[in-house]
């Protein structure tokens, strides 16, 4: 394996565990602690992640996917989508080195925030992060000064009007602009290796995907008739993360494949990026969090103490988070999060087993059958999948590979090898703010 995950890292659990059922054991021992304060928690189903993983790589087969930092840092997640292959793009130098400290190469990120600092356009260069971006002529006068061996991708603006966040209104050249840029670009022997845009958060539009693709074409002309050497064409982001949106993320893939079939065919030479950041983590994380008070009000004035009359009235719950905090989203994105309450009496008891790969776990119990971890959840077994870590000797997945475990639990493949033992133990990480699970 490539090293980045570890067997402590993630668990697996018997069939039929869900994240609904290990929130409510949690909220269960943190309403029967007599001490400590209790504050919100995630749970995070990184089974989640990697379906969405192989959900991602059926729809765009052309298409590398890049993991945008920024959206969620979590060890867990970068962890498993770092051992599935992904490259990873980052707005800024402390992103930069969390990724690098898990061992992820310079040769697989890109630094593709548009307006950067120096002393973090210095810190690239020295740390061998050559795949910068930049949509004007200050930023690469800049990055003429701080990075001489810097390779550039040209971001231009798209219309993003039917998405939730509206990018193209700070970053991005308009068409008008590219051909000047590019000659400054020439002109300052930088290398201009390919084209990037980004479409915003929740685009509602998948044919501002084909006309971003279009545009991105024009853009690549340009770049031949002056001498660059582009063969980069990044997609962004932009695509939903969870059931339920405007858009299904195969309609989309369904219009960026004939984009790129007519624009850049198949053998072209062109290798096709995206940066997906919620796309992955969205559906994956449910947060926890305390009811810390509640009253009674009128709905004629919710603010109002006394209650007088026969006016209808309602409950108003206070939370120990808010929209300056964990629920920003409903400041900034104007959603909606929907509350589910957890049952809070006993459960029946349920065993609870941890799925240790690659080490003798000697607890005395009898070897599981091959289907007991696994779960219907899955993409379709016809994937052709073999260990992602590392070159497969045989056609299939190795016993000795965490993501091969995941891969088969998953997709319901076999394993070569031995089955390593179940350890049934409550796992430490059960107690910390942030709970990574695979599920």
């Amino acid at each position: 394996m490539a090293g980045y995950l570890s067997e402590t890292d993630f668990v697996m659990v018997e069939e039929g565990f869900s994240t609904r059922d290990l929130l409510e054991e949690l909220t269960l021992g943190a309403s029967q602690a007599t001490t400590g304060e209790v504050t919100a928690f995630f749970v995070a189903d990184l089974g989640a992640v990697v379906r969405k993983h192989f959900r991602f790589l059926k729809c765009l087969p052309r298409v590398r996917p890049f993991y945008t930092v920024k959206c969620n840092s979590s060890l867990g997640v970068l962890k498993v989508l770092a051992e599935l292959g992904l490259g990873f793009s980052c707005a800024n130098k402390t992103e930069m080195e969390l990724v690098q400290r898990i061992g992820i190469p310079a040769s697989k990120i890109i630094y593709a925030h548009p307006c950067k600092q120096i002393a973090q356009i210095k810190y690239a260069a020295k740390h061998g992060v050559r795949l910068l971006s930049f949509d004007n002529e200050m930023e690469l006068a800049k990055v003429v000064k701080s990075h001489a061996t810097a390779k550039m991708v040209l971001c231009i603006a798209t219309d993003d009007s039917q998405s939730l966040s509206h990018l193209s209104l700070k970053f991005g050249a308009l068409l008008k602009s590219c051909r000047h840029l590019l000659q400054k670009a020439k002109e300052s022997h930088v290398e201009v290796v390919g084209v990037s845009f980004h479409l915003g958060s929740g685009c509602a539009d998948p044919q501002a995907y084909a006309q971003s693709i279009a545009d991105a074409r024009v853009v690549f002309e340009m770049g031949a008739q002056l001498g660059h050497r582009m063969h980069i064409l990044d997609l962004g982001g932009g695509f939903p993360g969870v059931e339920g949106a405007k858009v299904r993320f195969e309609e989309i893939a369904s219009v960026i494949n004939s984009a790129l079939d007519l624009y850049f065919p198949e053998g072209c030479g062109v290798d096709i990026l995206a940066q997906l950041g919620r796309y992955y983590v969205s559906s994956a994380f449910t947060l926890a969090v305390s009811i810390i008070a509640k009253k009674e009000v009128l709905l004629e004035q919710p603010g109002r103490e006394d209650e007088t009359g026969s006016v209808p009235k309602t409950i108003v719950y206070h939370l120990d988070e808010g929209i300056y905090g964990l629920f920003n989203s409903v400041l900034f994105e104007n959603t909606c999060p929907t509350p589910t309450l957890p049952k809070m009496g006993r459960r029946k008891p349920r065993e609870e087993t941890r799925l240790v790969s690659g080490i003798s776990a000697n607890t005395g119990r009898a070897r599981p059958s091959r289907g007991q971890a696994q779960r219907s959840l899955a993409p379709s077994s016809s994937l052709p999948l073999s260990c992602c870590l590392r070159p497969a000797q045989a056609q299939g997945l190795h016993s000795d590979c965490p993501l091969c475990h995941l891969a088969s639990a998953y997709c319901n493949l076999p394993l070569y090898g031995s089955v390593p033992r179940l350890v049934s133990r409550r796992p430490s990480w059960l107690s910390s703010r942030c709970a990574h699970s695979f599920l």
